[in-house]
């Protein structure tokens, strides 16, 4: 129960910060709102200010949430012109759509420079912490204190992009260029060692670890979140071109439930390990919403632009018609990613 709880708790501020991005923006703008509500489907709660305009809503189900702005999908003939979005400048439009992930991203970076204040800040460079006896990567001559400059080619700048590479290696050999505490370059192809737990499940272990020495102080704190944001960032695009370039399957992503399993097994370690899980979702919310695909906060800018470049706005009725193809086919994609975590549930 506590899990379920903390788990509403987390999702309903990370929404709650995003809506708030573009309601916020929207009253900067003048633009009249309607209602900003957290969760979905049937009011439970709902409060206006006296002489107010918008409705301050909490909805029956803990998922998602939303700002209804006058004219973002059609003309209201109730609201005056200039209140309404469709009838603003590209700028003050494109600040509206933009400012619910920038609002994630703020939040994220808040979250882990709070986090590092409180716990200490890890460095973020990929230094090897430790290495497994009878792995490969001690079979090879990898040693803990070198650091990774390279994975395939690839240059390595922070653990959380180095973890995306291990992490979506399916048995591959990879080529680990790291130097030495001597400051020499050295290159080792390392294959990961299978292994297969009680449930079937195959695994590849390289045995390495991340370094985990902490540094404490405000300015270490302010530096740790930024590498962090930045490092979680990039690994973020990372895992999305993989899901693109079919290195990463559909079936390894993660719905409410995979994401309800995350924070129980995170909340057993305490409050840090939680204040990291919100950082790291705040930031995948982010750039999710960004994401140029019908719908999402992305998707209407890229119509946004469309407008811009041809100076004439696409059919508000056309649009309409593909957001609602495109929800359509996240809920699709929820659906099927929700099942999938059911199924692992129960392995």
């Amino acid at each position: 129960m506590l899990s379920l709880i903390l788990f509403i708790l987390i999702l309903g501020a990370i929404v709650a910060v995003h809506e708030f991005g573009h309601f916020i923006f929207a009253k900067l703008s003048n633009i009249y709102v309607y209602e900003f509500s957290i969760g979905m489907g049937k009011k439970i709660f709902g409060k206006k200010k006296k002489g107010g305009e918008t409705e301050f809503c909490v909805r029956a189900v803990p998922l998602g949430g939303y700002v209804m702005i006058a004219g973002e999908d059609v003309e209201d003939e109730n609201i005056p012109k200039d209140r309404q979005m469709c009838n603003k400048n590209f700028i003050r439009r494109f600040l509206v759509l933009f400012a619910g992930a920038f609002n994630n991203f703020v939040f994220a970076f808040l979250i882990l420079f709070v986090s590092a204040l409180i716990y200490g800040a890890v460095s973020t460079k990929p230094y090897i912490g430790e290495v497994a006896n009878g792995y490969p990567a001690s079979e090879v001559g990898i040693e803990a204190g070198d650091l990774v400059l390279k994975i395939d080619g690839k240059k390595i700048h922070n653990w959380d992009t180095a973890l995306v590479e291990l992490q979506t290696n399916k048995g591959d050999t990879i080529t680990f260029e790291v130097e030495k505490k001597d400051g020499s370059i050295k290159t080792y192809d390392v294959k990961p060692k299978k292994e297969v737990d009680e449930e079937g499940n195959a695994s590849y272990k390289f045995g390495i670890a991340t370094n985990s020495v902490k540094e404490y102080g405000f300015g270490k704190s302010i530096s740790y979140a930024c590498n962090k944001f930045i490092s979680l960032f990039v690994s973020m695009w990372d895992t999305l071109k993989y899901l693109f370039t079919g290195k990463v399957g559909v079936d390894q992503l993660s719905g409410p439930v995979g994401i309800y399993s995350i924070v129980n097994s995170q909340a057993k370690l305490g409050l840090e390990a939680i204040l990291y899980l919100v950082a790291y979702l705040s930031i995948n919310v982010g750039i999710i919403n960004l994401l140029p695909f019908p719908a999402f906060d992305g998707g209407r800018i890229l119509f946004l632009f469309i407008e811009k470049i041809f100076k004439k706005p696409v059919s508000k009725k056309a649009e309409n018609i593909i957001h609602t193809i495109g929800f359509m086919l996240i809920i699709g994609l929820l659906i099927y990613v929700s099942f999938n975590d059911i199924v692992r549930l129960f392995r």
